[in-house]
């Protein structure tokens, strides 16, 4: 992709539509993930403390403790299981539309067809790797450009930062699902510590994905509204 050349509109391909639904969607249940998200804390700081309270003394421990922690890690799993799958689904039509959007912009902007971006997220270690080259890609293409019609690059740090800690959520989770079940008490306290930090930085993840999907947003409809090039 030449950065140095005017961004060219005489070849569109498909036609622009608004991802304004999509993304106010996507605002609303990503808002929901910090908010499961500091609950199971609470969950899991309560599990852990009557797990060192076991490892201490397991005679002290009374069953009912175990009873409620285990039916609101229950409840958790069957709601962030839910939301999770919902939020793919709207996710994905929310970054295929301003994919096909990023199209119409600026067709020369982009490596592979629109189709990738679903594909990429289906396809082991490809998925650490393309999505975010086509969040790139859009972005870039998303951006007005300067107003003598030249390239003006545009930060691209909303969508640095919120790939980087969704991969390292993700890792958190993949290594959280493999330390499932623990074996010893003490092992099953640091689960229930090493869970809460990636709820923390599941959480994290949502915030800057919200970001990134207003700003992202907000340049197509700029862009769509105002022309290629900006007034100043």
């Amino acid at each position: 992709m030449s950065q140095s050349s005017a961004t060219p509109l005489q070849r569109p391909v498909g036609e622009l539509r608004s991802p304004q639904v999509l993304a106010t969607a996507l605002t609303v249940l990503l808002s929901l993930v910090p908010v499961l998200g500091l609950f199971s804390v609470t969950v899991d700081h309560h599990a852990r403390q009557l797990m060192t309270q076991v490892v201490a003394d397991p005679a002290t421990l009374e069953r009912g403790d175990l009873d409620l922690v285990d039916a609101l890690q229950s409840l958790l799993l069957v709601g962030q299981t839910f939301l999770g799958w919902v939020l793919v689904v709207v996710f994905i039509l929310w970054f295929h539309r301003v994919r096909l959007n990023g199209q119409v912009f600026r067709p020369d902007g982009f490596s592979q067809s629109a189709g990738w971006a679903i594909g990429a997220w289906f396809v082991p270690f490809v998925n650490l790797v393309l999505p975010y080259r086509v969040a790139r890609e859009t972005w870039e293409a998303s951006a007005q450009n300067a107003p003598d019609g030249s390239f003006r690059p545009r930060s691209g740090a909303p969508v640095t930062a919120w790939w980087a800690v969704f991969v390292l959520s993700w890792v958190l989770r993949l290594f959280v699902g493999l330390r499932h079940p623990a074996g010893t008490d003490a092992e099953l306290r640091d689960a229930f510590a090493l869970r809460a930090v990636s709820d923390l930085t599941t959480g994290a993840a949502a915030v800057l994905a919200i970001v990134f999907v207003r700003k992202l947003t907000e340049l197509q409809r700029v862009k769509a509204f105002e022309g290629p090039n900006a007034a100043v």
